[in-house]
């Protein structure tokens, strides 16, 4: 089921870039394709927004159909079944908890002058949240994406999903509700970004969109970037699970199709120094699969995407896992302290063989919105600080200005701006 590389063949460094090369580019850029639908919203908001949710989902849909009222939203949040609102009520909690202690605090200092320098932060105003609606649809989402905002203070969080023509999901309703969103959008797709970034007679424009979603999805928070912040471009979920002969195949096995399941383009791959546990890993692999509801997901991708790599000594899967710099990176060896210590490219890294990446998909606490395709190695998760501004504060004394302002006199002058030069010179003459 999985494809085997060598990693102590010579060519091993080209085989698997070509790999990981190949899957990015099956992520097309479409950026031609979703020019036009954001032009369009932007020019004739809601009028273009009804058009294209026609188009793709072939509705008939009404102006006043593009929002949730308070009184939907509080029925369908009473209808999700009791154990379920208690998990997502334990997850708020602990991805909250978490999210607490990232906050940066304010801090200033003074200097030898008495001059004052400082750091304050204020949270955005407006945060909108995608939440994907095609093939699944994840309340996990709504709560990594809106609980950093909440934490933040950001206090106006909208959040749009794609529940047109489609049996509307309680649990996202009761997630969006608990994080205190204010409203909730019934499109999806690119348009829905757009009218995000520019503001409809029904969407909200907001400072930053957050949350995960298609190829198309993507390019169009990519097109609007600028006009709007963003969180990350993310593409297909992945995760790379080092282990050794002290492994469970079968945990091993059931963790490589967890992710798998999620896409026909996720990437599960396995490292290891033990033959014996490829094939091991492999046989589980399919007997798993048989019973699986999204078999046909798991296995595609598995088969176009699923590798075993074979590297003989454990000290050189190091420079496998910085050039892969996976979302998600499971270290299932007995002493994962060692290789800990040296991993530079991750998203997310889960140590010992009790701590599956599907924990982490829900309520461990950190957030599971990472760099995927290689972007970990110059980027991180969603966090408390993607939801904030930070404000350098600059008070300069009289004696400040004296000792230093030759020197700023000096720079100003060697890159020709005279302008900056003589700002500082008058407020070095004698005041009269």
């Amino acid at each position: 089921m999985l494809k085997k590389l060598n990693g102590n063949q010579k060519n091993f460094q080209k085989k698997l870039e070509s790999i990981l090369n190949a899957r990015k580019l099956v992520q097309k850029n479409k950026s031609n394709i979703i020019k036009p639908i954001i032009k369009n919203v932007k020019k004739n908001g809601d009028k273009a927004i009804i058009r294209y949710e026609k188009k793709f989902s072939s509705l008939k849909i009404k102006k006043d159909n593009l929002k949730f009222s308070q009184k939907e939203i509080n029925k369908i949040a009473s209808s999700l079944d009791s154990s379920l609102k208690k998990s997502i009520d334990l997850a708020f909690k602990r991805i909250k908890d978490f999210h607490i202690k990232q906050k940066n605090l304010p801090f200033k200092i003074k200097d030898r002058y008495k001059n004052e320098l400082s750091y304050t932060y204020s949270p955005i105003d407006r945060a909108g949240v995608y939440v994907p609606g095609g093939t699944a649809s994840y309340p996990s989402t709504v709560l990594m994406n809106c609980v950093p905002a909440v934490v933040a203070g950001v206090k106006n969080i909208f959040l749009t999903t794609p529940t047109l023509g489609r049996d509307v999901n309680p649990a996202i309703i009761y997630a969006a509700k608990k994080c205190g969103v204010k409203e909730i959008y019934k499109t999806g797709g690119a348009q829905s970004i757009a009218a995000f970034a520019y503001g409809t007679k029904t969407f909200k424009k907001v400072d930053k969109i957050v949350g995960p979603g298609n190829a198309f999805v993507a390019a169009a928070k990519k097109e609007v970037f600028g006009d709007v912040g963003i969180d990350m471009i993310a593409g297909p979920s992945e995760v790379s699970i080092v282990a050794d002969k002290y492994a469970n195949p079968d945990w091993i096995a059931s963790d490589l199709i967890a992710q798998a399941e999620h896409d026909v383009y996720a990437q599960s791959i396995l490292i290891t120094n033990n033959l014996n546990l490829i094939k091991k890993v492999n046989i589980s692999i399919k007997k798993q699969l048989k019973n699986l509801p999204k078999k046909k997901i798991a296995s595609q991708s598995l088969k176009n995407y699923g590798l075993a790599i074979y590297i003989k000594k454990l000290s050189d899967i190091l420079d496998t896992i910085n050039t892969i710099a996976p979302e998600h990176l499971e270290l299932y060896i007995k002493d994962y302290k060692k290789m800990l210590t040296k991993i530079k490219n991750a998203g997310s890294i889960f140590l010992g063989k009790y701590s599956p990446e599907a924990i982490g998909d829900y309520l461990a606490g950190p957030n599971h919105v990472l760099p995927t395709s290689g972007s970990a190695r110059f980027s991180s998760g969603l966090s408390v600080n993607d939801f904030l501004k930070r404000h350098s504060l600059i008070k300069i004394t009289k004696t400040g200005i004296e000792r230093l302002g030759s020197s700023v006199i000096n720079l100003a002058q060697y890159e020709n701006l005279d302008g900056h030069a003589n700002s500082v010179k008058i407020r070095l003459k004698k005041e009269k």
